[in-house]
């Protein structure tokens, strides 16, 4: 019988597997309200990123600094949604050399008396390199306050922004929107900014670079081609003053030449705003800026042109300048010219690298004139030897043959029959006789070769104040405005002088003036100003000497008016018409 089969025992069933269990939310615990907050930090985020995104893309869309620098404050304002932005570029010796605002209109920046200068706050984020962030900044003891007409600010988040290794600047943002506060996470994203900032500043700075250079030898190059191709000097120094004020991003340029006896300078050229008023201001060389300029070679540095004592006072009045630079045209000893660069009053001073690129640029026009005269010097010399050579002909061919004419005629004369033809001959010797004359007053002529001429009436204007001087117990202020010299007849000119002395003697004798003001200029006609600070004049100077210019003035078809000064003292406007 087989063995009977049992069956296998029974296995326990194995357990029954869950089915897949459904999706479980992600955050089984939040509320909805909690929920809602999250999804809109996150939607905020990458708001905030793609906000960051588009202001790394604004900031390098420009290659100008100017533009860039702009650009870079009014992408941080936007990304931090702050009311106020500004970039504070850092100079020499820590102190700002440009100011960028954002944020503020035309009518606040004129109310403010003057741009941040580095101190405080600003100071101490140049200095320690590290962000500030504060809901309010006059709680903090680095805080010196605002300049007058500074509008309120209260919140501040500041970041340094560094090119390569070294700080740039800074950037500042104030009074975040709707009264908040800045976070960490704007200071983060400010960070992020600068740094592109940073490479954007960079490529700003090689590309100025670079363009600076280019427009140094194009205006080093036009100057040098009209100087050898024969140009007018005045021409090209006209040219030189406009291609300084290009070159500096000044507001205005003044280029004052010395007179003959290196007494004084002129504001010869002008260029910019208020050039009109710069021209023909005259500049006492031991008593001014332009003088030591001159004088040593060396260029000097003006934080206040308007203000500073050393500036002569005619200059100060008439060229009301901020921060200025006067640089020399040509080395120490061969100084031709003083160039004075400078901006209006309450700008930033003009940066360094224009600075040097100004001073490189006179230097080589001052080079560019010395061969040009050397060049005149040499065609000079020429003709005056080309002068004596023609004078020699005439003396040893000429003169001897037209004398031994004469003489062979004289000889001949009794072997001629009848008065008449005998007449004939002598009337033709005498008249060899003349010829001789006019050669040799001829030879003369081409001898004297000019080397000395009578003094433009510009240097007789000069003299007479000079002279004066000693009376009135200080230098007055000289402004001559026109072409002088070309457009005043002689015996005008002598009127004028005339006038000028007796005006100067009057305010010195009867004035009690401590302030003369000089002002000589033509067009249509020929104008002499002079106005004094004094009490006025005496009637016995009335009836006297001022009779006089009135009946002078009259004589050449013009005028002598007496009056009031703006202020206080007299004015004297003496003008007569030009032909």
């Amino acid at each position: 019988m087989e063995p009977s089969q049992h069956p296998e025992p029974a296995q326990d069933p194995e357990p029954a597997q869950d089915p897949e269990p459904a999706q479980r939310p992600v955050l089984p615990h939040l509320r909805l309200d909690e929920l809602q907050e999250r999804l809109q930090a996150v939607l905020a985020t990458r708001d905030r990123v793609r906000a960051l995104l588009e202001a790394v893309v604004a900031v390098g869309s420009n290659i100008e600094l100017e533009g860039v620098l702009r650009r870079i404050v009014e992408a941080a304002v936007a990304l931090v949604n702050a009311r106020y932005g500004a970039l504070a570029v850092v100079g020499e010796e820590g102190r700002l050399a440009r100011f960028v605002p954002v944020g503020l209109d035309e009518a606040q920046i004129a109310r403010i008396h003057h741009w941040p200068e580095g101190s405080g706050l600003l100071g101490a984020l140049s200095t320690e390199s590290q962000p500030v962030r504060l809901a309010d900044m006059s709680s903090d003891p680095r805080s010196v306050g605002f300049p007058v007409g500074h509008p309120p600010m209260r919140s501040l988040l500041g970041v340094p922004v560094r090119v390569r290794d070294e700080i740039y600047g800074n950037l500042y943002l104030t009074e975040k929107l709707e009264g908040a506060e800045f976070d960490q996470d704007d200071e983060e994203l400010l960070l992020a900014l600068a740094t592109a900032a940073g490479v954007a500043i960079e490529n700003s700075r090689l590309y100025e670079e670079a363009r600076r250079q280019q427009r140094w030898l194009a205006a080093s190059a036009e100057v040098t081609r009209r100087l050898l191709s024969g140009a007018a000097l005045d021409e090209v120094l006209q040219l030189v003053t406009r291609q300084a004020l290009a070159l500096s991003g000044a507001d205005l340029v003044a280029l004052a030449l010395p007179d003959v006896g290196g007494g004084q300078l002129v504001v010869e050229h002008a260029a910019g705003e208020g050039a009109a008023q710069a021209l023909g201001i005259v500049l006492p060389a031991g008593e001014s800026v332009s003088g030591q300029v001159l004088a040593t070679g060396e260029t000097v540095a003006v934080a206040d042109f308007a203000g500073d004592e050393r500036v002569a006072h005619a200059a100060r009045e008439h060229m009301p300048l901020g921060p200025a630079v006067v640089i020399p045209l040509g080395a120490e000893g061969n100084v031709r010219g003083v160039l004075t660069v400078g901006r209006r009053r309450g700008a930033m001073p003009l940066l360094p690298s224009a600075v040097e690129l100004v001073a490189a640029f006179a230097a080589q026009a001052a080079i560019a004139l010395e061969l040009a005269e050397h060049r005149r010097d040499a065609e000079r010399l020429t003709v005056f030897e080309d002068r004596d050579r023609i004078a020699r002909d005439l003396h040893d061919l000429v003169i001897q043959r037209l004398y031994a004419t004469g003489m062979s005629l004289q000889g001949a004369m009794p072997l001629i029959d009848g008065p008449h033809a005998q007449q004939r001959v002598s009337r033709a010797v005498d008249a060899l006789d003349e010829t001789i004359k006019d050669i040799r007053s001829a030879i003369f002529a081409l001898h004297a070769h000019r080397g000395t001429s009578h003094p433009g009436l510009r240097s007789q204007i000069l003299r007479v104040a000079e002279e004066m001087t000693g009376l009135l117990g200080f230098v007055p202020s000289l402004r001559l405005v026109g072409k002088l010299d070309d457009e005043v007849p002689a015996d005008i000119g002598e009127q004028m002088l005339h006038a000028l002395r007796e005006a100067l003697s009057n305010a010195a004798r009867h004035a009690g003036a401590s302030r003369v003001d000089v002002t000589v200029s033509t067009g249509t006609e020929l104008v002499l100003r002079v106005s004094d600070d004094g009490s006025g004049i005496s009637d016995t100077a009335r009836r006297s000497g001022l009779r006089n210019l009135a009946e002078r003035a009259e004589q050449l078809g013009g005028t002598l008016q007496l009056g009031p000064a703006d202020g206080r003292g007299t004015e004297l406007r003496w003008r007569v018409p030009l032909p």
